[in-house]
């Protein structure tokens, strides 16, 4: 039996924002009139939307979204008129996930290229030109510059996976030397920080830190050099006082505790080199990667996993924020819509469950004792909420234990799992706060909705 209880009258402070999204289901045909993003993003209460490999790394207006390339196509050009930037499609963009109450998480820099030949992805010609074309682009976004905006769009990110050792064709990400890159995150960091004094400025997406946790040799060549990597860029941002608010890194796996112990050695390599305020983003993340993975990302094991990755995180002190890779309207690594007839999966619905409990906004003090079995709840003072995902464990019961709700409070059951998709299947009142045992099966979340969880003679 796997013992849960959650007691909502004790609160654990403000839940964390992970159920972010990389990228967001943009159509350029649409224009203004983003359908999907308004009603996914506003459905899960999305709060963060970082954006890297826009629209599939390809379709839909992608060549002319988001990256630095693709606003400032003439590097030669001068960076302070504005008629040498083209912001069409990215203000379409960024326009509808603000609308949603969802704030942009901005990667300045380039999408990946996977092809024989590089068009983006080789270092800028001028670094110090790099920084002021972005600082342009800011000022497009959050002070208006070039008939722009005012989003006051707090994560600018620099870059994505420097590291990234590509394919048979060479770098994928960065085309050049590792200290070149450092010193372009010297130069532009510093150069913005100036300008912008109150955004938040970090990088660089690490690939992520593999050899902390698998046997070397069964990694693909170039894994080796992630940790040293970041030991030394944490070294150089030191010995050069740049600005690091925060530091992106990513993880493909279908071990959650992995994805915790990467949390973990990210966490106190940033506090071992000083950086203890510097918040840990894991920007990337996702059931599996290539291969069978694609399969599990649209399914009850999809479902379950990313459910006990919300979890897991949300009473750690590893990760600040989190988003999942990711919510293109088309692309491989998207297991929250069927690319066949774009209708909803499984997998989507723990993030609306996660969304539910943002919304409620304080977290719940949590116990769970049962491998691979995670619980969180978050109340507002007046109705409750809790998620509790089985991903891989044996045990099927649990026994669940809600303290602090009214006798008279309504709980509503609802369930994802290989036969349902957040369907209600259960409505009852409590009695005395609330005890339950049911059956979670393997890959099996269950969202508790709890209705008027004060006490009568508090709400007098």
């Amino acid at each position: 039996m796997n013992n849960i209880k959650i007691d909502f009258s004790k609160q654990k402070g403000r839940i964390k924002p992970l159920h972010g999204m990389c990228c967001a289901p943009y159509v350029s045909n649409m224009g203004n009139n983003q359908i999907y993003i308004d009603k996914f993003f506003s459905e899960g209460t999305i709060p963060y939307c970082r954006l890297h490999d826009c629209s599939g790394g390809g379709l839909m207006g992608a060549t002319h979204l988001v990256d630095t390339t693709s606003i400032f196509k003439d590097f030669s050009a001068d960076e302070t008129n504005s008629e040498n930037y083209d912001f069409n499609h990215t203000d379409e963009y960024i326009s509808a996930i603000e609308k949603t109450g969802c704030k942009t998480y901005y990667r300045l820099g380039v999408s990946i290229e996977w092809g024989s030949k590089k068009y983006t992805s080789l270092p800028p010609e001028d670094f110090n030109k790099w920084a002021r074309i972005c600082e342009h682009i800011i000022r497009h976004y959050n002070e208006g510059w070039a008939n722009g905006f005012e989003f006051n769009i707090e994560y600018w990110e620099i870059w994505n996976e420097p590291e990234n050792p590509g394919n048979c064709f060479g770098p994928s990400m960065w085309g050049g030397t590792r200290e070149e890159f450092y010193e372009l995150y010297r130069i532009s960091s510093k150069y913005l920080k100036s300008c912008f004094p109150n955004i938040k400025i970090g990088g660089y997406g690490s690939c992520g830190f593999y050899t902390e946790t698998r046997d070397i040799s069964t990694l693909d060549k170039g894994f080796e050099t992630f940790v040293p990597y970041f030991t030394d860029f944490l070294a150089m941002v030191k010995e050069n006082d740049c600005p690091l608010d925060f530091y992106s890194w990513h993880i493909y796996t279908g071990d959650e505790k992995e994805l915790e112990s990467h949390a973990k050695f990210v966490r106190s390599t940033l506090d071992k080199y000083g950086f203890e305020s510097t918040e840990s983003h894991l920007n990337e993340w996702n059931i599996h990667s290539e291969g069978s993975g694609f399969a599990a990302k649209h399914t009850e094991e999809g479902a379950s996993f990313n459910a006990a990755v919300l979890g897991m995180l949300s009473y750690s002190d590893y990760v600040d924020k989190a988003m999942y890779y990711c919510f293109s309207y088309t692309g491989m690594y998207n297991g929250l819509l069927n690319q066949n007839d774009k209708s909803i999966e499984k997998s989507w619905y723990p993030f609306v469950a996660y969304g539910r409990l943002y919304t409620l906004a304080n977290m719940a003090e949590s116990q769970c004792e049962g491998e691979h079995i995670y619980a969180v709840g978050a109340s507002d003072g007046d109705n409750a909420g809790a998620m509790i995902s089985n991903y891989i464990s044996n045990d099927e019961w649990c026994h669940i234990a809600l303290e602090g709700i009214s006798a008279d409070a309504q709980i509503n059951l609802y369930v994802i799992s290989k036969e349902k998709s957040f369907e209600k299947c259960m409505s009852f009142t409590a009695k005395n706060n609330c005890d339950i045992k049911i059956p979670v099966p393997q890959r099996t979340v269950i969202y508790i909705e709890i209705l008027k969880i004060k006490k009568q003679e508090e709400t007098k």
